[in-house]
């Protein structure tokens, strides 16, 4: 790729089209992933964006792949062949997904963010530009979506604006608990799923003793009372089983043995492939 003549404009109030992304928090993992494994003498990871756009717009973005690059002050050249090939290989594995835009880790939009988009212009019409801000600062994990447009006078190009749409980043309990522990600078060991289990108890309890100081203060007075949020708890409690505390018990205690039966096998499972590696890797020397 040549050097980039284009000058770029970052808006960070949100698009007045109707344009929308979700990303799947795989993406994001993916793309913390690359970072890390990084060469040395590389300040950013870039990557293709896959997934597919939704009848009502949205561009959902569900998979990734990081593209080698080199990056000075006033160009980018990115291996294009590498690119095709990762390409390729995914759509045999999925063919429903396609490249909907592009990743870079860092924040905002930079000087070379021009020229890469508008590589990935050729590739897809009106293509998503995903910024990952992978140092988390503050414990937050920076993460936007931009659509690049041209400003042009008559037939000069003038100026890319890069321009922030809405994005939607959904997970799922566990997924959370990763994410949590990813913006975490300095982090010992993952949890194992007994200390997951504790630390999402915990959240649990925390999380009833506000519904329940809620509710003392509507019946108090000290606050209004809201009939959405009432018939929300009282969905809620209905949906819980009528269990004794015994019975309830037992079944927790149950689960719990079940739990640990697996881990225990799994484990011997792990022990029994190690020690058949050694064996064999013993029996080939000799």
């Amino acid at each position: 790729m040549a050097a980039s003549e284009h000058t770029v404009l970052q808006f960070n109030a949100p698009s007045t089209k109707s344009l929308s992304a979700k990303v799947h928090p795989l993406v994001i993992f993916n793309i913390c992933d690359c970072y890390v494994r990084r060469p040395d003498q590389a300040e950013r990871v870039i990557g293709t964006l896959l997934g597919s756009v939704l009848p009502d717009g949205t561009v959902d973005i569900r998979n990734s792949y990081a593209v080698p690059h080199t990056e000075s002050s006033d160009q980018v050249a990115l291996d294009i062949e590498y690119h095709h090939n990762m390409l390729a290989s995914h759509q045999k594995v999925n063919p429903k997904e396609v490249i909907v835009g592009w990743y870079s880790t860092g924040l905002g939009v930079t000087g070379g963010s021009a020229l890469i988009h508008d590589f990935y212009s050729r590739e897809v019409p009106n293509p998503v530009h995903l910024t990952v801000d992978t140092g988390f600062r503050n414990g937050e994990g920076n993460i936007k979506a931009y659509i690049s447009v041209n400003l042009a006078l008559g037939d000069r190009q003038l100026a890319a604006q890069f321009q922030e749409i809405p994005l939607d980043l959904r997970m799922v309990e566990a997924e959370r608990v990763g994410f949590e522990i990813l913006k975490t600078t300095a982090v010992d060991k993952l949890p194992n799923d007994l200390e997951g289990m504790e630390v999402t108890m915990e959240r649990l309890l925390t999380l009833i003793d506000d519904v329940y100081k809620h509710v003392d203060d509507v019946v108090e007075g000290r606050m209004a009372a809201d009939n959405s949020i009432g018939r929300f708890i009282a969905d809620t409690v209905a949906s819980l089983p009528k269990l004794s505390p015994p019975a309830f018990d037992k079944l927790v205690n149950d689960s719990m043995q079940d739990q640990l039966l697996v881990l225990y096998l799994s484990s011997m499972a792990r022990t029994q492939l190690g020690l058949a590696e050694k064996l064999n890797t013993a029996a080939q020397i000799l």
